[in-house]
Formats: C-alpha cells, structure tokens, sequence
C-alpha cells in the first residue's frame, strides 16, 4: 500500500486522514505533521496515523505528500522538503491542497526536475465524505499518479479533474461555496424570526429545507430550473418570494461575489 504523508493536520488535513481511514486505508502508512503537539497527539490516538513536527521525515519515501497548509505555507514548505523529494526511493507526488498557489510556482520551488505536482482545490464538506476536490495536474505527473490521487481523495467525496485555467472559478463556486449556503441559511433563519417562528424552530426548519433540497438536487440529477419550477405555482406564494429575490438582485450578487472570490485567488497565486 502506498505510503501517504499529509503535512498540516488542521481541517482539512484532518479531514482527508478521516476519509483515508474510514476507506480502511492503513494508518500506519499515513503520516501527519502538525505544529500543535497537543493536537498531534490527538491525531495519533483518534486515527493511529503516525505523527511528527519533522516536515522532511515525513516526505521520506513519501509515494504522495500532500500540503494541507495555508496558501502562503505551500511554497516555504516545498523549498523545505524538496532535498528529501529528490532523494527519495520512490517518484514522490505532491499534491497542493490550498488556493490560488499556481503548478508553475510550485514545480519552480521544488527544484528537483521532473517532481510530480498536482493542484487541488477540496472544501470542507470533506469532514463528513460529502466533499468536493477538484485536480489540475502538472507536466509531470504520469496516469497512474493522476489515478492514485484521485482515488485517495474519492475516500472524501466527489473529485473531478478540470484544466488548471479554472481553478479560479473552482475556487469561486466549489471551494467557497459552503458558506454562501451557510449564509443564505442563515439568512432564511433570521427572515422566519421576523415573521413570528421562534429561532430554534426555524433554525430547524431552515437547516432540514437546505439539507433535502441538496439531497433531490444530488439524487434526481434534475436541473436546478425544473427543481424550482416544480415549487412555483402559477401567481403563488413560490412566485411572488422568487421574484422579489430576482429584483432584489440575488442573481447579480452571486454573479459579482463569484468573481470578487476568484480575483483574490489570482492575488494569493501571484503573492
């Protein structure tokens, strides 16, 4: 079995470890690093991986590292790691799982010639395997390295492979995406309070509506246009909200906070 390293044991690493065990993955072919020893050794009792603060015994021998650091710690950490990398056993993979951070630049800080890099953009429904991991790979990585990332990161949820071109978009829709539904959520909340519900009944009612709506949007593969024309009667109630929503301008904010989103991560690549 391959052995996998994840450096950065916070959310999303920890996520992706979960995923790895819970698809019965060995824990003693993970290894994870982390800066809290606290939370290291947490790790190391919730899941068996083995763990470190050693970032470069961790890459050792490494079939795939994957960086689950901020978008500024992906780069220092490559240059820290990419000695090892070079002197590995095995074609180490490493896979970027933060924003904006381009291949070029993450080839360029690994120096060793002919490192696999891959790209990928997930989200935080990884922590309960409803996530989605987006990949662009780099010029180096072979099919099978390409086919043993993704199988890794299915263990999270849904992964698709997409021209690094639109990883920004990704980014935008995917990658922030939760929590604009947490806030619509939030917001449908706040709007029933007004009308009269108490808040624990409509932060209950809220939550199951978001919950079943996502589940038909997944389950019946319907667009989403039928999905809601199923609910909007003639002159009704579905109507009359969906049209206020529309004039209110709900459609052109997404429009503008989709593109606010991906200009940051064209910022975060170029910082």
């Amino acid at each position: 079995m391959s052995k996998i390293s994840v450096i950065g044991g916070g959310q999303i690493g920890e996520a992706l470890i979960a995923g790895l065990i819970a698809a019965d993955y060995d824990p003693k072919t993970i290894t994870v690093t982390n800066r809290s020893a606290e939370h290291s050794e947490q790790l190391a009792q919730r899941y068996g991986v083995h763990t470190t603060s050693d970032n470069e015994e961790a890459a050792s021998d490494a079939d795939v590292v994957f960086l689950c650091v901020k978008p500024a710690g992906i780069v220092p950490v490559i240059e820290e790691i990419a000695d090892t990398i070079a002197n590995n056993d095995v074609s180490t993979t490493l896979v970027s799982m933060a924003a904006g951070i381009t291949l070029a630049k993450m080839e360029e800080a690994i120096s060793s010639a002919g490192t696999s890099v891959v790209r990928v953009m997930p989200n935080t429904p990884m922590l309960i395997g409803k996530g989605v991991c987006a990949i662009s790979t780099g010029k180096f990585v072979t099919e099978e390295q390409a086919e043993l990332v993704k199988t890794l990161l299915a263990s999270t949820g849904t992964v698709v492979f997409v021209p690094e071109g639109s990883m920004d978009a990704v980014t935008a829709l995917s990658g922030s995406g939760p929590a604009y539904v947490f806030l619509v959520t939030e917001a449908l909340i706040d709007a029933a309070v007004s009308l009269g519900l108490s808040r624990s009944v409509a932060q209950e009612l809220a939550i199951a509506t978001v919950a079943g709506s996502g589940a038909m949007l997944e389950q019946s593969g319907a667009d989403p246009v039928v999905l809601r024309a199923g609910v909007s009667s003639p002159a009704g109630t579905t109507v009359a909200a969906v049209r206020e929503l529309e004039e209110s301008g709900l459609r052109g904010a997404f429009y503008r906070a989709l593109e606010k989103n991906a200009f940051r991560a064209r910022e975060l690549g170029k910082q």
